[in-house]
């Protein structure tokens, strides 16, 4: 069994699932080689930083975490809001019967526009940023990593795309909806992402 979905065995059983036999193609899923930054590194990075923020939650609470950071990327095709509706019914369907299956789908389906009212969802949300916040040498990674992934896309247009999403981070106010993601990675990830705007010729 992989390690990824080992932490789903486990975080089912928390909650009271039956695991059963059959296999949870998780590893699978995340080693397919399309996938440049969103693969196994990531998702458990996800996983140790959601359940770091999670600290004072339940068990419960923070297994559906768990489940939720695992499952928010296992479909990724760069189709941006489809990638997420399918991520979510894969949970859904792989935890049919159990009564967190739908919390688990939803935390998921926040990852869409990042945005959610929701205290447990945000946890979950600001784990997935929490590259954004990383050293220098690790947020050059994650950015090579990214453009592996748009290896398809011409420079022109990977420059636009990108210049995008850079500035529609910076102008999140507050980037991170928790405060203790805030103080751990708020300004770091801040000078990152200027950093890379500057980079592709669009200052801050």
């Amino acid at each position: 069994m992989g390690e990824l979905a080992g932490l789903w065995r486990d975080a089912v059983r928390v909650l009271g699932g039956d695991v059963g036999p059959e296999p949870v193609d998780l590893d699978e899923r995340y080693a397919e080689p399309h996938r440049g930054y969103h693969g196994a590194a990531h998702v458990l990075a996800v996983v140790r930083d959601v359940l770091d923020l999670a600290a004072d939650r339940t068990d419960r609470e923070r297994a559906v975490l768990t489940l939720a950071a695992l499952a928010h990327d296992v479909v990724y095709d760069g189709v941006p809001g489809e990638d997420e509706r399918r991520s979510a019914e894969w949970a859904r369907a792989r935890l049919a019967g159990l009564p967190a299956a739908d919390r688990v789908a939803g935390i998921v389906l926040a990852t869409t526009d990042h945005a959610s009212d929701d205290d447990l969802t945000r946890l979950l949300l600001d784990a997935d940023l929490a590259v954004l916040g990383s050293a220098p040498d690790a947020y050059e990674r994650y950015r090579a990593a990214v453009r592996a992934e748009y290896a398809h896309v011409d420079d022109a247009a990977w420059r636009a795309g990108r210049g995008r999403v850079l500035r529609s981070l910076l102008d999140r106010d507050p980037l991170y909806a928790t405060a203790r993601a805030r103080d751990r990675w708020g300004r770091r990830a801040r000078v990152n992402l200027a950093a890379e705007l500057s980079s592709l010729g669009d200052p801050p």
